[in-house]
């Protein structure tokens, strides 16, 4: 049976450090703990858990009391096979992300490396489709499997099974239904290196790197770490859910307009034809890096991090998001859509 911890606090297992209770907390360590979850909800007539957990790195808690969440803490690391052009790798969804990439670096399978220093948990990984520095993880992923919390089912799905998006998944739109327990990824046997983000391979460069004295995969990830530190704040000091805001998707022709008017405009083309505009820099040009309101705030050097300076709420937290998402209407007529969960 899964560890039961009744009227529990929340603060300390969410990266905001927001505060919310529950009723009961289940610690699930294994596929066996998963099942006696399931059965755990079913004997209290619950069809879903109020939350799933991971390392609680994408969530805004609102504060208002919780019933039952499941904290997924299965562990494990592998190689699982081998192909011509792959190696396989498999791990559980309670491995720590960061503590996992570094590991397959340092057995010498790359492939994840511009992943590097991305908080939460192996399982969120592919809920989410996490991404950064020019690579999404949908592009690793060979497969998955999950425990359907409705019918019981452990089910292994295929990476088109998990319809990747953009900071999107098959998961993502069925919350609290699907458990995952164990991740395979596919890792290139003949490496190259994904430096095509403008920021990285200036980093790059400034470390002495080029394409006569090119950067191993352990290189590129100690760049991303060293960025993601100079930029993000570190959770344990600062409390954060990373970047808040999705990075919008508009046609060209909506670019082109606001391009006309701002000509600064950082945007990048998309499959389609379509553009994807830079967030942070929409929400800095209307004056939100380093504003607080009470305890929330936008970081000082990334107008793209929300932050709790101390004692803030999960209502505090939704006060400034949707300040920040009206000025950036007002301004550019574009949506901004949130990328924790709220819940």
């Amino acid at each position: 049976m899964p560890c039961v911890q009744t009227d529990a606090d929340l603060s300390a297992l969410n990266t905001f450090g927001l505060p919310a209770r529950v009723r009961h907390l289940l610690r699930v360590r294994s596929i066996e703990e998963a099942l006696e979850a399931r059965a755990f909800l079913a004997a209290r007539h619950a069809a879903a858990p109020s939350l799933i957990l991971g390392g609680g790195s994408n969530l805004v808690l609102r504060g208002e009391p919780l019933d039952t969440v499941l904290k997924v803490e299965i562990p494990g690391r592998r190689k699982c096979g081998e192909t011509e052009t792959d190696i396989l790798i498999e791990a559980g969804a309670g491995e720590v992300w960061h503590d996992f990439v570094r590991w397959t670096l340092a057995q010498g399978w790359p492939g994840l490396e511009n992943l590097s220093l991305i908080p939460g948990m192996v399982g969120a990984a592919p809920v989410q489709n996490i991404g950064a520095y020019g690579l999404e993880v949908a592009e690793r992923v060979a497969s998955l499997d999950a425990l359907d919390l409705a019918s019981g089912e452990i089910r292994p799905f295929s990476a088109a099974d998990c319809q990747f998006g953009y900071r999107d998944s098959f998961f993502k739109r069925q919350p609290n239904r699907w458990l995952i327990t164990a991740v395979r990824f596919r890792l290139p046997r003949h490496w190259q290196p994904v430096i095509r983000y403008g920021e990285l391979a200036s980093e790059l460069s400034g470390r002495g790197f080029s394409d006569a004295s090119p950067p191993t995969p352990v290189h590129i990830s100690d760049a991303v770490i060293a960025l993601r530190r100079r930029k993000l704040p570190d959770p344990a000091e600062l409390g954060s859910a990373g970047s808040f805001f999705k990075n919008p998707v508009i046609d060209a022709a909506r670019c082109a307009a606001l391009l006309a008017a701002h000509p600064a405009l950082p945007h990048h083309p998309q499959p389609g034809g379509r553009e994807k505009l830079a967030a942070g820099w929409l929400i800095e040009q209307c004056g939100w890096k380093g504003r607080r309101i009470g305890s929330a705030g936008c970081h000082e050097r990334h107008a793209l991090i929300l932050v709790n300076h101390g004692g803030a709420v999960g209502q505090d937290i939704l006060q400034l998001a949707a300040s920040i998402q009206n000025d950036v209407f007002k301004r550019f007529g574009v949506e901004l859509e949130p990328e924790p969960v709220f819940i």
